[in-house]
């Protein structure tokens, strides 16, 4: 028996969509941004994806810390969409839609919906685990492209 449930957020930042697109697609900089993720390695692509990962993860259930370690695969990487998959045992999955636009006032938007799916005994610690932590990740992305972007030209 599995669950299933999504979650979103929207970001804003002072950038261009390519860079906003180029850290959202390249995994390995998400460590700065991703309060679990512990290390991202890029593997060679598996079938159909444009980049994969493996990411090794520090997670917490009451006193006990452990790691984990689960499969990521870019499926589209576009300046206006991004789509990741992350494949986790025992047969959890979390899928990552992106979309970039940029707003008339110069600021780029995004836009992120989170759908995990997860066996029923795991679902709840996991939804709470993936919700926290992309929350986290979305309160320092903004501040993060806001550094590291150039200033947008004005509309």
């Amino acid at each position: 028996m599995f669950s299933s449930d999504t979650f979103s957020y929207t970001v804003q930042a002072r950038c261009s969509l390519a860079d906003a697109a180029a850290l959202l697609s390249d995994l390995t900089r998400q460590g700065e941004l991703h309060p679990l993720i512990i290390r991202v390695r890029r593997v060679p692509p598996r079938h159909g994806a444009r980049a994969s990962y493996t990411i090794n993860d520090r997670l917490a259930a009451g006193p006990l810390r452990f790691r984990t370690t689960y499969q990521a695969d870019v499926l589209v990487s576009e300046d206006d969409e991004i789509v990741t998959v992350a494949r986790q045992w025992p047969a959890t999955t979390v899928r990552n839609h992106t979309r970039l636009r940029t707003e008339p006032d110069g600021l780029v938007r995004i836009d992120v919906e989170i759908t995990l799916r997860a066996p029923a005994p795991l679902f709840r610690y996991a939804f709470r685990q993936a919700r926290a932590a992309h929350l986290a990740l979305a309160a320092r992305l903004g501040a993060a492209l806001d550094r590291t972007g150039d200033p947008p030209t004005p509309a």
